[in-house]
């Protein structure tokens, strides 16, 4: 029998803290909590956490803050919750790298749901939603396009040179929708729904943000990005994907 995963929240508000852990709980998950940045590093110096779930507003360092510092020292996946429900709060969560943005008051079961689409992206197989094109029988461990290489059991993505680029859970699942759907124009709408880029909707510039810092990482060298836009449309990815 697996062990649960373990999800760490950090929300300041105690009765929302207390509902929301024994809400996850009741889902599987092994929970610690925290009302504070200074408790989080506690816990996260003393235990091994698979997933966290961050409030935004929290007393003294922002929740936006210890995302930056924890960015640059681990790519654990973050879930921001919010009561701060603007686009340009989402579209800042999805550009500093968080894989999901969830807006107060929520519903219990859709964040329990959140975090287990989060945590399958770490899987070593694709079960529908991002890359549901590639599930030709089998799907393979290893794709290609315009000499960059993709391996699916290690979600790693390398260039032509050979180094590897760092990609968020949310831009991964994104690249592997574009190379399922090649030469195809995908909308906005459409793109969310097979990427589970669940931040925004389709309404709002959060799936723009997403496939331009995509796109700027499909940049390097010099190279011109794969992926193209459909001007009132959506995007494109042009180039030739080899599977195997």
């Amino acid at each position: 029998m697996t062990s649960p995963q373990t999800i760490l929240l950090v929300e300041d508000d105690g009765a929302l803290r207390t509902l929301t852990a024994r809400a996850l709980r009741q889902s599987g998950f092994h929970v610690l909590t925290a009302a504070t940045g200074a408790e989080m590093w506690i816990t996260l110096r003393e235990t091994s956490v698979d997933l966290i779930v961050m409030d935004i507003m929290l007393p003294g360092t922002s929740g936006l803050d210890l995302f930056r510092r924890l960015r640059r020292e681990s790519d654990m996946p973050i879930i921001f919750v919010s009561a701060r429900s603007s686009e340009e709060d989402r579209v800042l969560g999805l550009e500093l790298g968080a894989d999901d943005y969830l807006v107060k008051p929520f519903s219990t079961r859709e964040l329990a749901a959140r975090v287990s689409a989060v945590l399958r992206r770490g899987n070593n197989s694709l079960d529908g939603g991002a890359g549901e094109g590639l599930q030709e029988g089998r799907a393979p461990d290893t794709i290609t396009f315009d000499g960059w290489q993709v391996s699916l059991a290690r979600r790693e993505l390398r260039s032509a040179s050979g180094a590897i680029v760092d990609l968020t859970g949310a831009e991964f699942d994104l690249l592997i929708t574009f190379l399922g759907y090649p030469q195809r124009v995908l909308g906005r709408e459409r793109l969310m729904e097979l990427s589970r880029a669940r931040i925004g909707d389709s309404s709002d510039r959060s799936i723009d943000v997403l496939v331009s810092r995509l796109r700027r990482k499909l940049q390097a060298g010099g190279c011109e990005p794969p992926i193209v836009t459909v001007r009132g449309v959506g995007y494109m990815f042009k180039a030739d994907v080899k599977r195997g």
